[in-house]
């Protein structure tokens, strides 16, 4: 049997060069734009509300950027933790991100167990909005500011009463605050949802409200509510007569519904640096800005660090707020 050299050549030429044709894609792999395919974005709460309008908004302009659709995923369950729980599990490759409120810094102290640990199982991206919140009251509330309104709680323990869009919102929160803050005794009535709790103060059935000073401003406009102070460093735009928590002679009672993206722990701090740069320039993008603003939600960033130690710092003012008020997750 005779070898023919140039089949053995051949062949060696050939292994050569799938070797390299195995090194430039490797290479490229490597090189590859991201992302690839459809990206996710979770959204911890049910359609309708300000969160679904922010997320999809958000969520809109990435995919226009980057030339992928970002796809919205609602998973409303566990007071909001459910959907930060999915996202914690998924894989770290950039390909899925979660939306959250505050309550990635309240779940910790108000909940025993979660099947997940917000501090270490997902990664910060950036903070991407604030909502401000206003104390409105009922019209019978014989109140115009918040110092009458304080004064009245005092001088009454327990007869005021506050309703919320349930135990660990913000506006619960928020309330226990103020009682906190100005060592008062207002009783806290839940309702399933901050829609729920406008109706039931405005019929009358609980005194005051801490909501969204957008989604209040038609009912403080059309006088059914009075609107006593906002819960921000600086007035809203949209009533721009009603003073701050601090003008009105209450510090520390600046009290906001932010919202941030995150994505699993474990996210490469490559792809958590790109991910930040997409979502700046989305915000930074003056179709979004007013589409939010209209809406009465304020645009706002950070980078990835900015937003961890932000996270942090609302843990622990909220984790007082929990504690003080001996306030159990339902």
């Amino acid at each position: 049997m005779t070898h023919d050299p140039s089949a053995r050549h051949c062949g060696v030429k050939l292994v050569a060069l799938a070797a390299a044709v195995l090194a430039s894609s490797a290479a490229m792999a490597q090189a590859q734009p991201f992302p690839v395919k459809p990206m996710r974005m979770i959204l911890p709460f049910p359609p309708g509300g300000p969160t679904d309008l922010l997320g999809r908004s958000v969520a809109a302009k990435l995919s226009e950027q980057v030339g992928q659709p970002v796809t919205v995923d609602n998973r409303p369950g566990a007071g909001g933790n459910l959907g930060l729980e999915i996202a914690s599990k998924a894989a770290p490759d950039g390909y899925t991100m979660v939306l959250s409120s505050p309550l990635i810094s309240i779940s910790p102290s108000l909940y025993a167990k979660l099947n997940y640990d917000p501090m270490k199982d997902l990664a910060p991206i950036s903070l991407v909005a604030v909502i401000q919140n206003i104390l409105i009251t009922h019209p019978s509330v014989p109140a115009k500011t918040l110092g009458d309104l304080v004064k009245i709680a005092r001088a009454n323990p327990g007869r005021l009463n506050y309703s919320s869009g349930g135990v660990g919102t913000t506006g619960h929160l928020a309330a226990e605050l103020l009682n906190s803050l100005m060592k008062i005794r207002t009783v806290h009535v839940p309702y399933k949802g901050s829609g729920q709790a406008l109706v039931g103060m405005m019929s009358g059935e609980t005194d005051m409200l801490i909501m969204a000073a957008a989604v209040a401003a038609p009912q403080v406009a059309a006088g059914k509510v009075k609107a006593i102070a906002v819960l921000s460093e600086k007035r809203v735009p949209n009533l721009p007569n009603v003073p701050t928590a601090a003008e009105s002679g209450v510090a520390g009672f600046e009290v906001p519904i932010w919202y941030g993206v995150l994505s699993p722990s474990g996210t490469s701090r490559e792809l958590i640096g790109r991910l930040n740069t997409e979502v700046v320039k989305a915000l930074a993008s003056p179709d979004l800005r007013e589409k939010l603003a209209a809406s009465g939600i304020e645009s706002r960033t950070s980078t990835p660090e900015q937003f961890a130690e932000f996270i942090r710092s609302e843990a622990v003012r909220y984790g007082r707020v929990i504690r003080d008020a001996g306030i159990k997750g339902e």
